[in-house]
């Protein structure tokens, strides 16, 4: 799943038993503390023995770096006060209880290697932006080799990433980085509302998890998959 925007309560589809849980950002509106405890609240519902979230654009209070400039408040949509408070918010990450955080680091389950980050190509200076380019590069090649699931917010282009205006939203570093050198088998982001649902290269399975849609409306189904464990694990392994 991805995007679900404070909006697990109208969900127009259960999410589905299984072992791995994955969220790949945008669980809030904009970060605020209530927001992230009420997710971790019905994350603690799930009966998932693992459950991993990374953030998005919209978890301002988690990128550090975050600045909020109020003569940009028609690009954010919230109001002035409210933003402000959330910058004074910096340690909301703290509340995620329920779940496996990841941020740029990895985990491993029954012996998946899974690794998480929020990084996406900048677009109106939301978090965990960055410029397109060497900066895209710099983050994607700490994610190392030998990676069994990638998750991050942003798309790669070409996969996921066709917003409603026309434009491929995908950052090309990523998928250069995802093709050439890491090779996961499954790659899952969101970010894109409007081109929610799965592609493939051949090789690499990729999963837009959007669950919000275009209209911010939590409609899309949450999408499962199986992948086959690594050679001497089983669900009993750690």
């Amino acid at each position: 799943m991805s995007d679900t925007h404070s909006k697990t309560h109208l969900m127009k589809h259960e999410v589905p038993f299984g072992d791995i849980f994955i969220h790949a950002g945008d669980f809030t509106k904009c970060g605020e503390m209530e927001e992230v405890k009420q997710f971790n609240e019905w994350l603690g519902l799930l009966p998932h023995a693992y459950k991993i979230v990374i953030a998005g654009n919209h978890e301002l209070s988690f990128d550090p770096k975050f600045t909020y400039d109020g003569n940009e408040i028609s690009s954010f949509g919230y109001e002035n006060d409210l933003i402000s408070n959330i910058m004074e918010q910096k340690d909301n990450k703290k509340y995620l209880t329920n779940c496996i955080y990841l941020e740029d680091s990895m985990i491993e389950c029954y012996g998946l290697k899974i690794y998480g980050s929020p990084w996406q190509p900048v677009y109106g200076g939301w978090a965990f932006n960055i410029p397109r380019g060497q900066p895209c590069l710099d983050k994607w090649n700490q994610i190392p080799d030998g990676i069994d699931i990638l998750v991050t917010h942003s798309p790669p282009l070409g996969h996921g990433d066709h917003c409603y205006s026309g434009v491929r939203a995908g950052c090309v570093e990523l998928l250069s980085t995802v093709q050439n050198r890491v090779k996961p088998k499954y790659h899952i982001f969101g970010h894109v509302h409007e081109d929610y649902g799965i592609t493939t290269d051949g090789q690499i399975v990729y999963i837009n998890a959007s669950t919000c849609n275009l209209q911010y409306l939590p409609n899309n189904q949450p999408i499962i998959f199986d992948i086959p464990l690594p050679k001497g694990f089983t669900k009993t392994s750690p």
